[in-house]
């Protein structure tokens, strides 16, 4: 029967999706059979003997296998056989036109599904392979529903999440390893038992009865829950329970699926914390504090009350941070937090602002005198030294004073005058206090506008070096100058030093300056020993900040070779109250800096307390009285005789000895009595710009030397 007059019983649309083989050997059967089929099914190979189709059933596996039985090379049967042992729940079907009993034993033995007889009746054949893709999608249908309970079970237990499963009267049928893990109970422990062995306590009779109404509802409740490890511990968890009906749409479990969220309500008590409190001390953060004082404020506006706002920075911290570091720093910190509570009441709010910079406010203060009381009591508990790490370090500190509502309506407005006069508080010497007066403000706006000022001058080239002559007090000759630094001002004129280096090392702003000092000096030094004068040194100030530079030797190094200067004709002065702060360290960086092959001074000496035990070990080359001695030395006998010791420690510890602030033939003739090596000041010169120096230079300026 031809495909144009079979008419189907059957879903033709069954059959997509099913990959069939068919093998036949008759060309005319096959081809036309083939275009049926594959019409049908979509996919289809065919062979013309059975080894073909057993070589296309081993590479492609087809759902259905259609052969006859009688062909070449391998029959139909000997290729069932084959097929059946590779997969033998794959169907064949076969067609013969032998309508033969004993073959049709053969066939089953081989394991064949289906017979149909040639002449072939399209809607036999088609009944057949209907009948076996049936067999195939439901054995489909079974594999697929084992795949995905088996999937579902390795979810189940794979799960982070702690699951739960209970039956309709509310008790555990089954939990997986998650469960267990954030319990701390086995799924035994467990079953049959009902979920309230979980139970907190920490939830009332309310919340569990809003729970069953959305469940019973909703078919589903979630939300935040406390409940109890089998240990006893307590934990906050995030619970999703949903309601499973049967087919009669009655509940038959409940499906619980939870996890502990303690990091998360850790991290977010966390957050909360740092966004209101200082990680280091503990104390309220400058957010914190500006809310809390503008409740106080409101309270005390009510009563009519004052209120005090103590703002405390330490005093030269930096140094502690650069020369000790900032782990010690921050202990350092976190002591000074200590401390402040300890000095003032319970009542009073103590913040950190950030960095050194501290806040008191007091708002049980009675008298506004008393702001007095406590701000001396908090300098008083700062004059014990602090141990850090097994080691005694002295700090002190600055407090500026602002009172409501006297000095301001507002905590921005107490704040900023508060920190007026702190300042003020530092430019009177530190270690005190000051409260807050109009012109102390505009004190600060002034220094304020100096830093601002002195960051561009850098830029605009406004900085100048002036050049101090240094002659030798036996030949009179000049052998050496200081670089010192001025500021021409576009609106101010010259700015004295004394203005502006104390703001630039506060600031830090000195590390910048320092180095263009450096690389100025020495290229303006190069330039003369070109000039012939080779012989001359030049003596740059180094500062405290500029000293804890763990750069410093490459600074200096790259200022010589940028100039081209030998760094023989290169001195560092530095201060005696600097080398002499931690000795140990300071000698450490002396000698790095004398592997420079560069040259060595103590300024200012005999105004520290120096130790003889560390005088010894510094690697300097030259000592320099300090000018307070060599002012009064005609005239004061101590002086004379702390000069004249001076020079005899230098001789002894094979050192030069140089005079500065020399300024009549009366000092310079003592300091040469008493073999003084060198002098600068103003009876030789003052300082001087290059080419002024240059013309004493070429004009050969030499000292009068006393005559013996």
């Amino acid at each position: 029967m031809t495909e144009e007059n079979a008419t189907h019983k059957y879903d033709v649309a069954s059959l997509k999706g099913l990959t069939l083989l068919y093998v036949e050997d008759d060309d005319d059967i096959r081809e036309e059979l083939a275009r049926y089929l594959r019409r049908r099914s979509g996919n289809l190979w065919t062979a013309v003997n059975g080894q073909e189709g057993l070589e296309l059933f081993r590479q492609h596996r087809p759902d259905v296998v259609v052969t006859d039985i009688m062909m070449p090379v391998m029959d139909g049967l000997r290729m069932a056989v084959e097929i059946k042992a590779i997969d033998y729940d794959t169907p064949v079907v076969v067609t013969t036109a032998f309508n033969d009993y004993d073959l049709l034993l053969k066939a089953i033995d081989a394991g064949i599904d289906k017979y149909v007889l040639k002449p072939i009746d399209v809607e036999s054949l088609l009944e057949a392979i209907y009948k076996a893709a049936q067999i195939v999608f439901q054995r489909r249908e079974i594999v697929s529903r084992d795949e995905k309970l088996h999937l579902a079970a390795t979810v189940f237990e794979a799960s982070s999440e702690g699951i739960m499963i209970t039956d309709a009267g509310n008790n555990i049928v089954t939990a997986n390893r998650a469960f267990t893990e954030i319990t701390g109970y086995a799924e035994e422990e467990v079953r049959g038992k009902n979920p309230s062995l979980l139970n907190s306590g920490r939830q009332e009779r309310e919340f569990y009865h809003a729970m069953w109404e959305s469940l019973n509802r909703h078919g589903h409740w979630q939300g935040e829950i406390w409940n109890r490890r089998k240990n006893g511990e307590l934990y906050p968890e995030w619970l999703v329970i949903n309601v499973v009906r049967n087919g009669g749409g009655e509940i038959s479990h409940y499906i619980a699926v939870f996890s502990d969220i303690s990091q998360r309500k850790y991290d977010e008590e966390r957050i909360a914390y740092l966004a209101h409190y200082d990680p280091l001390t503990d104390l309220p953060n400058r957010v914190l504090f500006q809310d809390q004082l503008g409740r106080l404020l409101a309270s005390s506006q009510r009563q009519e009350k004052p209120v005090a706002i103590l703002l405390l920075d330490l005093d030269r911290f930096k140094n502690v941070n650069e020369s000790l570091g900032h782990v010690f720093g921050d202990q350092l910190l976190q002591q000074v937090a200590q401390r402040l509570r300890s000095v003032v009441s319970e009542e009073d709010l103590v913040a950190r602002l950030g960095g050194d910079e501290y806040v008191v406010v007091l708002s049980d203060l009675g008298e506004a005198q008393n702001a007095a009381l406590v701000a001396q009591k908090i300098l008083d508990g700062f004059a014990s030294p602090f141990s850090v790490d097994a080691q005694e370090i002295s700090i002190t500190a600055s407090i500026g004073a602002s009172l409501y509502p006297d000095d301001g309506d507002s905590p921005d407005a107490l704040l900023k005058n508060a920190e007026s006069a702190m300042y003020g508080a530092k430019q009177s010497g530190r270690n005190s206090y000051r409260f807050y007066t109009q012109s102390m403000n505009a004190s600060v706006l002034s220094l304020l506008k100096m830093e601002n000022a002195m960051h561009h001058a850098l830029e605009r080239g406004e900085f100048r070096l002036h050049y101090q002559p240094q002659a030798d007090i036996v030949t009179g000759r000049i052998i050496g100058m200081e670089a010192l630094i001025r500021w021409q001002h576009p609106e101010r004129g010259m700015v004295p030093p004394m203005e502006f280096i104390p703001l630039a090392e506060e600031s830090g702003f000195i590390i910048p300056i320092g180095e263009w000092v450096l690389r100025e000096a020495c290229r303006q030094t190069k330039l003369w020993h070109d000039a012939g004068y080779s012989d001359l040194c030049v003596a740059v100030n180094l500062s405290a900040v500029q000293f804890k530079q763990s750069n410093l030797t490459d600074v200096i190094q790259g200022a010589a070779e940028a100039a081209g200067l030998d760094l023989r004709c290169l001195e560092l002065e530095l201060t005696e109250s600097l080398v002499m702060h931690n000795a140990e360290d300071v000698i450490k960086t002396l000698q790095q800096l004398k592997s420079l092959n560069l040259q060595l001074s103590i300024d200012d000496f005999g105004t520290g307390y120096s130790s003889m035990s560390y005088l010894k070990r510094f690697p300097v080359d030259k000592l320099k009285i300090d000018k307070s001695f060599i002012r009064d030395i005609s005239d004061d006998p101590a002086d004379l005789a702390i000069s004249q010791a001076i020079i005899a420690l230098g001789h002894s510890l094979g050192l030069r000895v140089i005079a500065e602030g020399v300024e009549t033939a009366a000092q310079l003739a003592l300091l040469h009595a008493n073999r003084c090596d060198e002098i600068q000041g103003y009876y030789f010169s003052k300082p001087v710009e290059a080419a002024a120096f240059t013309k004493l230079l070429e004009e050969g300026r030499t000292l009068d030397i006393p005559k013996d």
